[in-house]
């Protein structure tokens, strides 16, 4: 199923000197499939679905830092999710109950950072900041998996 994901901006990558103002992004599975202008996006994707969401959208972050205290590795994961974050770091999943956690989640493990971007064919995991730097919306792997109400 397409699905766009539309906001009032559009970065491709956090320090996108060219934001798409009315941006969007289309994804398939787990996969971005193209970004750029809505208007243009739901021309070339006639019938997908779109989800219009308050603020700027760009790449998932990624979290450097050690996962956030939760009763359960799951909640800690699903903590890392809701900051708009997709990916941890190797050194701070360090249980296998965290790296499960973050495998049954597609939350990525990476042995060190690497700066988000939003490329075509590339993982679709997304996120969407407010004004106030709050996350209002991540997408990890395709899958809308947090949303602020």
């Amino acid at each position: 199923m397409l699905t766009i994901h539309a906001a009032d901006e559009v970065r491709l990558t956090w320090d996108d000197p060219e934001p798409v103002k009315g941006g969007a992004v289309v994804v398939e599975g787990i996969r971005v499939r193209a970004a750029g202008p809505l208007e243009e996006i739901q021309e070339r994707f006639p019938g997908a679905r779109v989800r219009r969401w308050p603020g700027v959208l760009g790449p998932a972050r990624v979290h450097e830092g050690p996962l956030p205290d939760a009763p359960t590795p799951r909640e800690r994961v699903h903590v890392v999710l809701k900051s708009g974050a997709t990916a941890v770091l190797a050194d701070h999943t360090d249980t296998p109950e965290l790296r499960a956690a973050a495998e049954r989640n597609d939350v990525v493990v990476l042995a060190g950072p690497r700066p988000p971007a939003i490329v075509d064919n590339g993982r679709a995991d997304l996120a969407v900041f407010d004004e106030a730097g709050i996350c209002v919306a991540t997408v990890c792997a395709g899958r809308l998996v947090h949303r602020r109400r």
